[in-house]
């Protein structure tokens, strides 16, 4: 393990953090509240942290795949700890817990809130809420090698610990080029939103805070209500981004690179929009009576589909009192998860193709064991070495799943908002059902369950391995 460059990693990280941390307390001070000055006073201490440890480069810089995902799990840990720390300050939320839970619900884009009065926050903490959205959507160790070249060709090994996906691949022969056209695409999306929204009438602060939420998938909103007080147009531009958002950005690549029928062949984008469509016009057909006009109908059917299945939580009406049908669809789009090399959570598309298509394959074997198939996507034979990570997360991920579950059951509370509060932290999407659905919160938990919640939430997002290797005691020996 070579600790002193996980050590200056994390230096980075808490100086990127102190970077972060100052836009709040200018928010703050345009607005002329207090609660900015925390937010100050603690990006002073993450800079003079990350001085401290960036002070001397090691001399070695190599980064192997364990300290890969060593150093990407230890720096969403530290920076949900240091992130937290405002909110206890400014008395937004005063306790520490509730503010870990609320900061750690953001960088990995859950949503899921321990808030029962959003709008009594200061505007810095608003800001913050949802500029943690945007930080961990595209994740920070992206941002940071679009800027620093910190190791060189080790860069990747951070890169495949930290991106969702069943694998990773760079768009370009350097892995800082990749990093520079990912964070390229999601910075004009996220200006593309907050020109349109302020077009329709929405507020710039609004504007601002919402694209955050929706381009980092994230969905924690500034009004109680969430998107629902907004107008029709607003949500309809919310619904549009929040599934674009949801997309593999290799399509979006391949569209800048004037390579239109590359796109269309990824068949994870395809399939990810035919879910879509069919889980959209069968909510739309069950919840017809709900609703007085069609157009409503489809417009409330779209928007939670798109924020269920992109993990981003943002909700226009309240799914618990949709018929069991469309909530059951909503479940089951909870598992799904939206595209792999995208900002959204979930099991992803990609992995689910995966899976169908190699029981199709152990069928075929059943009656023709001679037969020699390969399983392929996008026209390319999937590795063995895909195949068995893919396998090992679903044993992970529902081995998690179950025993979250069983932990957090202790709170006795009814097993359709234990399983569906795990489910949502797991997955980073936000709501559940019943006592944590849309128009409800999660402080209802006792500090174990959130603590549990926590690292579901993390573990969901670092895809499960970085968290679960960082636990093991082989992790940690120097040989």
């Amino acid at each position: 393990m070579n600790y002193s460059m996980v050590l200056y990693i994390l230096g980075h990280i808490l100086k990127f953090e102190s970077a972060f941390l100052t836009l709040p307390a200018l928010v703050g001070l345009l607005y002329r509240e207090k609660e900015g000055i925390p937010f100050l006073l603690v990006a002073v201490l993450c800079l003079v942290l990350g001085l401290f440890l960036t002070r001397k480069r090691p001399a070695s810089s190599t980064l192997y795949t364990r300290e890969g995902f060593v150093t990407v799990a230890l720096s969403w840990i530290i920076m949900s700890i240091f992130g937290a720390i405002p909110f206890v300050l400014s008395g937004d939320i005063p306790s520490y817990v509730d503010a870990l839970f609320e900061t750690i619900s953001g960088f990995t884009t859950t949503g899921a809130s321990i808030l029962t009065e959003v709008e009594s926050l200061s505007r810095a903490s608003l800001f913050w809420r949802s500029f943690t959205h945007w930080i961990g959507g595209m994740g920070v160790f992206v941002f940071i090698m679009a800027i620093l070249p910190l190791m060189g060709g080790s860069t990747m090994n951070l890169m495949k610990a930290e991106s969702p996906g069943p694998s990773v691949s760079k768009l370009v022969p350097h892995v800082k080029d990749t990093a520079k056209i990912l964070y390229g695409i999601y910075i004009a999306i996220t200006l593309s939103e907050i020109v349109l929204l302020c077009a329709f009438g929405m507020p710039l602060f609004d504007a601002v805070t919402t694209s955050f939420g929706t381009t980092g998938t994230g969905g924690f909103g500034i009004k109680n209500d969430s998107i629902a007080g907004y107008s029709p147009a607003l949500q309809i531009i919310v619904t549009i981004f929040m599934i674009l958002s949801g997309v593999n950005y290799t399509f979006y690549f391949c569209l800048l690179s004037r390579r239109i029928k590359d796109a269309f062949r990824i068949e994870e984008v395809r399939w990810y929009f035919f879910i879509i469509l069919a889980s959209a016009g069968v909510i739309a057909y069950n919840t017809s009576r709900m609703y007085p006009t069609v157009s409503e109908t489809l417009r409330h059917a779209f928007f939670q589909v798109g924020s269920i299945i992109t993990t981003t939580g943002y909700a226009t009406t309240d799914f618990n009192l949709w018929p069991p049908l469309s909530q059951t669809i909503l479940v089951i789009l909870m598992f799904i998860g939206a595209c792999a090399g995208s900002t959204g959570g979930g099991m992803k598309v990609s992995r689910l193709v995966i899976f169908f298509k190699s029981l199709r394959k152990e069928l075929s074997l059943i009656i023709h064991p001679r037969e020699i198939r390969k399983i392929r996507m996008d026209g390319h034979v999937i590795e063995h070495a895909t195949l068995r990570s893919a396998n090992v997360f679903l044993v992970i991920y529902f081995v998690t799943l179950l025993s979250s579950t069983l932990l957090i059951s202790v709170d006795e509370f009814d097993f359709t908002t234990n399983f569906t509060a795990v489910v949502s932290a797991l997955n980073n999407i936000g709501p559940g059902l019943n006592l944590v659905g849309p128009t409800q919160n999660f402080s209802i938990f006792s500090v174990f369950s959130k603590f549990v919640l926590m690292f579901d939430m993390l573990a969901g997002r670092l895809e499960l391995f970085p968290l679960m290797i960082l636990l093991m005691p082989s992790t940690w020996r120097k040989k």
